[in-house]
């Protein structure tokens, strides 16, 4: 899948100024910094991360079940600001916005009783199965790490020299890198750069979106 630019709109990009709250959350902060900065961190980086992903929802109607996360109790929430975008049970992109810069990812997760066993079906079989490590070098060469929850050994009732057996270990799978931390950040290009990722990953996330459902 390939994009293409859209029009501007309203997302204008994080403020410099949200470097600097995050930079100020840096550590354990005490409850009291913590209620000094929550409303310029509503403002600077909860706020521009809902915007971004009004416009990617407004590009796709596939991006359009999205949350943007709250700081909770824990101080590494307050220190990235995290949203996903839903695409199917379990399955789901994912950004962080911290002094990091902006970081996205594909990932089937904590999957719901019977998607694995789904999973690893899917993956056995000669089409689909076929499909999927094509999938994810393409997905390597551009720069993502591939990771997620793997069994040491293979699951029962497969065989151990199964031509993708290093796959159907996987109880989860993660494809994951940053996009950067430089000037585009506080611009509108954030969510070209956002949408050019997103069809990076659409390969991957269509293929577990079509395989790997909610069991009944």
């Amino acid at each position: 899948m390939s994009y293409s630019p859209r029009m501007r709109g309203q997302f204008t990009g994080w403020p410099e100024q949200a470097m600097d709250v995050l930079w100020q959350l840096q550590g354990e902060p005490t409850r009291a910094t913590r209620e000094r900065h929550r409303a310029d961190r509503e403002r600077l980086v909860r706020q521009p991360m809902i915007a971004l992903l009004n416009e990617v929802a407004d590009t796709d109607p596939r991006y359009e079940d999205f949350s943007v996360w709250h700081y909770r109790t824990d101080s590494w929430w307050w220190q990235h600001q995290g949203a996903v975008i839903r695409l199917g049970r379990k399955i789901e992109i994912g950004l962080r916005f911290s002094l990091d810069g902006l970081r996205i990812q594909g990932a089937w997760w904590y999957p719901d009783p019977g998607q694995v066993d789904m999973f690893r079906k899917a993956v056995a079989s000669e089409r689909s199965g076929r499909e999927l490590p094509a999938i994810l070098d393409d997905v390597r060469k551009k720069g993502y790490d591939i990771s997620g929850d793997v069994m040491k050994r293979p699951p029962r009732g497969y065989p151990t020299d199964h031509p993708r057996t290093n796959l159907l270990r996987h109880r989860s799978l993660i494809a994951a890198r940053p996009l950067g931390c430089e000037e585009w950040l506080h611009t509108p290009e954030a969510v070209d750069r956002v949408l050019s990722a997103a069809a990076d990953l659409d390969a991957l996330l269509m293929w577990l979106v079509r395989h790997v459902k909610r069991a009944a």
